[in-house]
């Protein structure tokens, strides 16, 4: 008789619910499963908060469901935590759903001659579709992604030379990783002043609220206001700066059509988060004509966004990215270059979620991209 095939798969499985059980079903299905869960201490570097089971508690219910051959708590930190456990099982098949597929896993598969399969999130005949993050969401206040210009919101560059940051305020459909450049960190601040939802309000005077509140007196690394701008205002922002830590101006687009449009062409890669500790400013050389080579590439990108134009909007993000690497080489190290490579080819044009070389790596593209996730961006309507 045939040895059944290991199966691995890895995750952290808090609050275990319908779709958990749906996805390790059809992992079993290849042969004995395996779950690597992630440790208490492992989810709350990479969601900034604890689970709400316990690690020893989230290993007894998975032990309990007759799919799952084993269950261990995995040794390792990070996206790819499970590694030890990786090498110790030998499994000859690795199994992902779609928001867990990411370039680091299919590649360690690939080195180890592992098969690779990526499963589609399909609700168990008519139940509703689940997710802990819909499980357990206790706000609605959103993250936020900054298209192009990033870092002239900080005087010290805009002050070489006038431009905008042009922001998108993304719903919180999924739980960005900590860490990973969509302003979790002022969103963290967000929740605190305001708890459950963003209030009632002039969405600038909100947005100046949560900037004082981000950056109190005697803080020495400020906080960038298009992180609260960000957050709070909807839709599409152009932020104008010019060499104060307030935009001058802003302008906002809440066009249905552009809006659905942009939010097609935007898929994020999960990448590892940003390393603690980990400076960003080394190298810096922040130059005038290095800063209106940013400028001049965010304005470009507005207007390809406005004209719904792909190759005129990809190639103004991709040129705005490179304006930053210009003058912030310590954005990113050598493994997301690799990273880039893998997929430029499918992409018109590429950046990094935030600075430090982590977070998601933001593709624009026409065509679906494997294994990426997609973003909501949030409404005029929502407020």
């Amino acid at each position: 008789m045939e040895k059944p095939k290991k199966v691995l798969v890895s995750g952290c499985f808090d609050l275990l619910h319908s779709g958990h059980v749906a996805f390790l079903t059809e992992a079993a299905n290849f042969g004995d499963l395996y779950v690597c869960i992630g440790s208490d201490a492992t989810v709350n570097e990479l969601k900034g908060r604890f689970p709400v089971n316990s690690e020893k508690e989230r290993q007894y219910l998975l032990k309990a469901l007759k799919s799952v051959f084993e269950c261990r708590i995995s040794r390792g930190s990070g996206m790819m935590d499970f590694l030890p456990e990786l090498e110790e099982i030998q499994p000859d098949i690795f199994v992902v759903n779609e928001d867990g597929d990411t370039a680091a896993k299919s590649q360690i598969c690939h080195k180890k001659d592992i098969l690779y399969k990526v499963l589609n999130r399909i609700p168990y005949e008519n139940l509703p579709a689940r997710s802990t993050t819909k499980l357990r969401t206790q706000t609605t206040i959103p993250y936020r992604i900054d298209l192009a210009g990033g870092w002239l919101d900080q005087p010290y560059v805009s002050k070489y030379c006038a431009g905008p940051v042009l922001t998108i305020s993304i719903e919180p459909i999924i739980e960005f990783n900590r860490r990973s450049g969509m302003a979790s960190s002022t969103r963290q601040k967000a929740i605190e002043l305001w708890k459950n939802a963003l209030p009632a309000g002039d969405p600038i005077q909100l947005g100046k609220i949560l900037f004082t509140f981000d950056n109190p007196p005697g803080t020495e690394i400020i906080s960038g206001s298009q992180d609260a701008f960000g957050i709070v205002l909807p839709g599409l922002n152009k932020l104008n700066y010019n060499g104060a830590y307030l935009p001058d101006s802003l302008e906002s687009n809440h066009d249905e059509k552009i809006l659905a449009w942009l939010e097609s062409r935007l898929h994020l890669v999960t990448l590892d988060p940003r390393v603690w500790g980990y400076d960003v400013l080394v190298n810096t050389d922040i130059t005038q004509e290095k800063a209106k080579v940013l400028s001049d590439a965010a304005e470009a990108c507005w207007n390809g966004i406005l004209e719904m134009d792909s190759k005129k909007f990809g190639e103004a993000f991709r040129k705005s990215f490179e304006a930053q690497l210009d003058m912030f080489p310590n954005m990113v190290d050598n493994e997301i270059f690799t990273i880039i490579e893998r997929y430029k080819s499918n992409a018109l044009g590429w950046k990094l979620s935030g600075a430090g070389g982590g977070g998601y790596l933001i593709l624009v593209s026409d065509e679906p991209i494997k294994g990426a996730i997609k973003i909501k961006i949030r409404r005029r309507d929502s407020l």
